[in-house]
């Protein structure tokens, strides 16, 4: 799904064999929770017994948890949220992040951070919706996330 939401935001990345080979090592690790969401699709023809429904991926939430001196738990990073197009604004997306910020919250997470492209409204306002923000209390400037590859 990572290399299908690559494809559909048209930017570059690893290959489905690259992100599955890193998968198999993210999810031995304890500091990373991966989430994925089925659903019971309609997938083939109808039989006799009527419609061959097997559940399916239909989205993904990827989080790493680290370290901080901010809170005694750790602070919890949503690296990755993905609905497949055809099924959003079901509701898909926000029972995702719902389950992972209990699931982070139960590990003793004191903070979640989202990075989000700024062009990428639709996506900032479902954040926000969720309680996210980039201004923090008491300020009038948005926090601005820096990258550089290595």
């Amino acid at each position: 799904m990572l290399r299908d939401f690559n494809d559909e935001f048209e930017t570059s990345g690893p290959t489905a064999a690259e992100f599955t080979t890193r998968f198999r090592s993210l999810l031995m690790r304890d500091d990373v929770l991966v989430l994925l969401a089925e659903a019971d699709l309609h997938d083939g023809p109808v039989g006799p017994d009527g419609p061959d429904a097997h559940p399916i991926p239909v989205g993904l939430a990827l989080l790493t948890l680290r370290p901080t001196p901010y809170h005694d738990g750790p602070l919890a990073q949503l690296e990755e949220l993905y609905v497949r197009p055809t099924l959003r604004d079901r509701g898909i997306g926000t029972l995702i992040l719902v389950d992972a910020l209990r699931r982070v919250s139960e590990r003793g997470a004191g903070e979640m951070h989202i990075n989000v492209d700024e062009i990428d409204v639709d996506t900032r306002r479902f954040y926000e919706r969720h309680g996210f923000a980039n201004i923090e209390p008491g300020t009038d400037y948005r926090m601005l996330c820096y990258v550089r590859e290595l």
